[in-house]
């Protein structure tokens, strides 16, 4: 399924490029990437369906049962299934719906994360700079362990920039579409018909000097940080790593936590040591990952390293 979900993923990438009679063409045939995605979405959907007619069974069960239910058990599914309840949506709404959770936090989290990582390893500066502010704003738990609430993570306003950076530069979604629902005037002054497919680079334009200066090719998160010592504020728009306007990504904030949770986990543990003479390139495909992924080294951190 982790295979399927990865083929899928790659075969969409095409139709952003193709003329759309040519996919559908392909799709109709059952030949080339159309065929791939057309099996990948048949391991996917096997998956999801297994997995809703259980959860549905579990559900009715405790339903009709007084004793607690057990915590562990926790999944989206669950609470998608209870706030919709079962009979009032069927199982393709929950298979959709499942899709979107998947692909929305199964790989644009690990993509930014690995950029995260080996651009703070590769500017030491930057690791040390996140590290003394974890050493100041998160208290201390059992053996080397931070204290990770949703308020401490907050206060780390270096690590929000950081991150920020490193999305700015390699955006989990490197390219998005959008199609004209009737003809208009773009502000660029660029006449456009209905039905006019509009694509643009995400990757492109958090690197256009234009835009973010002749700086705009380096790792600085201090680009993000007031005088004050603040998070700047940029619009939707100029970082659009999220999306923009209406269309912005429901899970901005949630993602920004989860990122920031696991970068301190590691990073006030660990020791993240790049494997020397690695390629580090983007790979083709609807989301950037690293073509040979992230080779590295870790090793235990001592207490010392944190001023502890």
């Amino acid at each position: 399924c982790e295979k399927a979900f990865t083929e899928a993923e790659d075969a969409l990438l095409y139709r952003h490029f193709r003329p759309k009679c040519l996919w559908k063409l392909m799709k109709w045939l059952h030949v080339g990437k159309e065929k791939k995605l057309e099996e990948s979405q048949k391991i996917v959907d096997q998956m999801l369906y297994t997995e809703i007619r259980s959860k549905c069974k579990v559900q009715g069960e405790s339903n009709n049962s007084s004793t607690p239910v057990d915590e562990s058990q926790f999944s989206l599914l669950n609470v998608l299934i209870n706030e919709v309840g079962k009979g009032k949506a069927d199982d393709n709404f929950l298979r959709d719906t499942a899709i979107n959770l998947l692909a929305a936090g199964r790989d644009t989290i690990s993509s930014g994360l690995s950029w995260f990582f080996w651009l703070v390893a590769t500017h030491p500066s930057v690791e040390s700079k996140i590290l003394e502010e974890i050493r100041k704003n998160l208290p201390a738990r059992e053996g080397n362990w931070k204290n990770l609430g949703v308020e401490s993570i907050s206060r780390l306003t270096y690590l929000h920039a950081a991150i920020s950076e490193a999305l700015r530069l390699y955006p989990p979604i490197p390219i998005e579409h959008k199609c004209a629902l009737k003809s208009d005037m773009l502000p660029s002054g660029h006449w456009i018909n209905s039905n006019t497919m509009i694509l643009y680079s995400l990757y492109t334009m958090g690197r256009a000097e234009e835009i973010w200066g002749e700086d705009c090719l380096k790792f600085i998160p201090e680009r993000w940080i007031s005088k004050q010592g603040g998070i700047i504020h940029i619009p939707s728009y100029k970082f659009i790593a999220f999306n923009a306007g209406p269309r912005s990504c429901l899970g901005k904030d949630i993602s920004y936590t989860e990122m920031k949770m696991v970068a301190v986990s590691i990073l006030s543990n660990y020791h993240v040591h790049l494997v020397e003479g690695q390629i580090i390139s983007p790979r083709v495909s609807i989301v950037l990952h690293m073509k040979h992924g992230l080779k590295v080294r870790v090793t235990k951190r001592s207490f010392c390293d944190l001023g502890i």
